[in-house]
């Protein structure tokens, strides 16, 4: 029996609507940053008891105003901490989406190789000297078997 982990389709006028949902996040997020490799592997990384500590110390400086100097940037630090809380929510349901659509994909993958090896057993047993000859020879060279290549040996 063949395998249907999912049953999806997608007319014209939903991926149109798909498409324009995601043109305005793209737009309504274009002050998103992307950080290189470098940059990513190099910056600070604030986990759960570094954002505590965080927290604590913009509390500190508000309740304090006469301990920041001048050329501290305690309305752009507020400003950060605002703008994450903001953002937080948002890219949850950005990351359950994706998910859902990472799963779907690999369902329908899956779905299809599943009937592609069946429609080949098909070809296999009852498609002898018949057109799907070039079938089966193309689904062989797909299904066959490579020999690994042993590792070099020490000289």
């Amino acid at each position: 029996m063949t395998q249907n982990l999912v049953s999806i389709e997608f007319d014209a006028a939903a991926l149109d609507a798909i498409d324009s949902a995601l043109a305005v996040l793209e737009a309504k997020l274009d002050n998103l940053i992307t950080l290189s490799a470098e940059q990513r592997r190099k910056v600070i990384k604030m986990g759960d008891k570094s954002e505590a500590f965080c927290r604590q110390t913009e509390l500190v400086l508000r309740q304090n105003p006469g301990i920041v100097p001048g050329n501290f940037d305690l309305h752009g630090f507020q400003q950060d901490i605002i703008a994450l809380d903001a953002l937080r929510p948002r890219l949850q349901r950005l990351r359950s989406l994706t998910d859902r659509a990472d799963d779907t994909e690999v369902a329908l993958g899956s779905d299809i190789i599943s009937v592609a090896l069946d429609g080949y057993a098909l070809a296999k047993v009852g498609g002898q000297g018949t057109a799907l000859d070039s079938l089966r020879e193309s689904m062989q060279t797909r299904l066959s078997r490579k020999p690994r290549n042993p590792g070099k040996p020490a000289a």
